[in-house]
């Protein structure tokens, strides 16, 4: 229960603590140890590999799971695995954006060892690639090279302070043609992202009809029970379960202790269709895609495994290029996943946006202005290694 000295303010989804009630749960609400693992990526642990490694674990990944089992070899090799267990089966089901994930991975473990002067050679699914399910097979093998030569990359500069924007933007700032077309250029510079392509667009008829289709794909993915409920079971309500699982879906600050405080934030809540928490979070995401000033998406060729790979590999970059410019940047999935109920949408976004198979669309994001976040939770690096 909230004390005497805090007011809940809930008609504009905010909070009003007075005095030393709103000194607490500011004290609170603080995460510190779940955001470590961004001050140490630059500390160093001495091997290359790690060195690396402790870069790419902050790679963004579908609902910040953080798949990657990294298994070192010799002494210049590893090679990464997915962790089964933190796939999304509901609205994730042929492990499309999981891959995707996996790929960001990569792509900052390369940059990170060029940053020290060493080439990564990547030879993804040394194994096979995997079917219609990722499986237990290595997603790659990488070595690492000593190299004078190799070129270090213009964006590993923003590892460190790529941010997912989960506030509202601008509506009324777009981002200027010249620095959208800098961001894509930048993104696509490499050449194992030919087959890759990016859009971007702020013109009002666009932007309204994606800001449309966006929300319809999200209520569809809220109302569907099973697709609501796996959100839900990897979302971290406060501080205290935000550092003892720093993944998932995180709800922290003032605002969000006092509402689980005063009852009215829980998963059971967030879980049933109709109830204060399921319509708060309704609101509050609607009010995010609606505050959308544009819009840019990444498609690829084909839809193999290793197109996915590259796929990730170009949102990683494309979202450190946003970065670059002082962009904000947020993906917006529902609508490509791959469940029946969200056929419409799916089909919606390829047909107007001008893609048919093979080609695929891999992400769809937001783009504007607005105030940068704090870096989200992450497990550190050694829990991600294995033997």
């Amino acid at each position: 229960m909230l004390s005497r000295r805090a007011l809940l303010v809930t008609g504009g989804a905010s909070v009003l603590v007075l005095g030393a009630g709103y000194a607490g749960l500011v004290a609170k609400s603080g995460i510190g140890p779940a955001q470590a693992p961004w001050k140490q990526a630059a500390q160093g642990f001495g091997d290359v590999r790690l060195n690396a490694a402790a870069y790419a674990i902050l790679a963004p990944n579908p609902h910040n799971l953080q798949p990657w089992q990294i298994r070192l070899d010799g002494a210049d090799s590893l090679t990464l695995f997915c962790n089964l267990d933190r796939r999304l089966p509901e609205t994730d089901p042929p492990d499309r954006q999981t891959t995707i994930g996996l790929g960001a991975f990569l792509e900052l473990l390369r940059q990170a060892a060029a940053e020290q002067g060493y080439r990564a050679d990547i030879t993804p699914f040394p194994e096979g690639e995997p079917g219609e399910r990722l499986d237990a097979r290595p997603i790659a093998q990488v070595t690492f090279t000593e190299d004078a030569a190799i070129a270090r990359d213009p964006l590993f500069g923003m590892i460190l302070q790529r941010r997912t924007a989960r506030t509202k933007f601008d509506p009324g700032k777009p981002v200027p043609e010249d620095t959208r077309n800098d961001m894509v250029a930048e993104t696509l510079a490499l050449p194992a992202l030919a087959s890759c392509q990016i859009g971007t667009s702020c013109e009002s008829e666009t932007v309204s009809w994606l800001k449309d289709v966006c929300k319809r794909a999200w209520e569809i993915e809220l109302r569907k029970p099973a697709t609501c409920h796996e959100s839900v079971i990897w979302t971290r309500i406060g501080a205290k379960q935000v550092i003892a699982n720093p993944d998932g879906i995180s709800l922290h600050g003032p605002m969000m202790e006092a509402l689980g405080m005063a009852g009215m934030l829980t998963a059971e809540g967030m879980d049933e269709t109709g109830s204060t928490a399921w319509n708060s979070t309704k609101s509050f995401y609607d009010g995010l895609i609606d505050s959308a000033a544009g819009f840019a998406w990444l498609n690829t060729t084909a839809n193999t495994r290793a197109e996915q790979l590259a796929a990730g590999a170009a949102w990683v970059r494309l979202q450190m290029a946003a970065t670059k410019h002082g962009v904000a940047f947020q993906p917006l999935s529902q609508a490509l996943q791959e469940f029946p109920e969200m056929d419409g949408p799916f089909s919606e976004v390829h047909e107007r946006i001008g893609f048919a198979a093979p080609s695929r669309v891999q992400g769809l994001f937001r783009i504007g202005y607005t105030v940068q976040p704090a870096p989200a939770p992450r497990w550190p690096l050694e829990s991600r290694i294995i033997t």
